[in-house]
């Protein structure tokens, strides 16, 4: 298996995926590996629609950050398998994960059979 070819993929993922949450939050400072919306900035609209319009904005970014959180989180996962020397192996039966679906998906976990 070309691990080093997936670790690449992998590591850049991670970084596209970090660039993607830096636009609309930062780490959280008290929890490690954590992402959390950006906080409001201090210039507070009076206008109550405008205050609609900043909630509504934060709600969309926050879902969208879990979203993207998620598949970070993956990638994490797949980056300490490579580490371990456990990635590319089905997590259900244990063998081999098809090379092709660690193309299309280089954080996968089962096999096509397991999917």
């Amino acid at each position: 298996m070309k691990t080093e070819h997936f670790r690449k993929k992998l590591e850049e993922e991670k970084i596209r995926l970090e660039s993607a949450m830096g636009t609309i939050g930062r780490r959280n400072p008290l929890v490690p590996n954590d992402w959390e919306p950006a906080p409001l900035e201090e210039n507070v609209e009076s206008d109550i629609v405008d205050q609609a319009d900043i909630i509504v904005n934060r709600e969309n970014d926050a879902a969208i950050l879990a979203d993207l959180e998620a598949h970070y989180d993956t990638i994490l996962a797949a980056l300490l398998r490579i580490e371990k020397g456990t990635y590319g192996k089905c997590e259900v039966c244990g063998e081999k994960i098809e090379e092709a679906r660690l193309e299309a998906d280089p954080a996968a976990t089962t096999c096509t059979e397991h999917l």
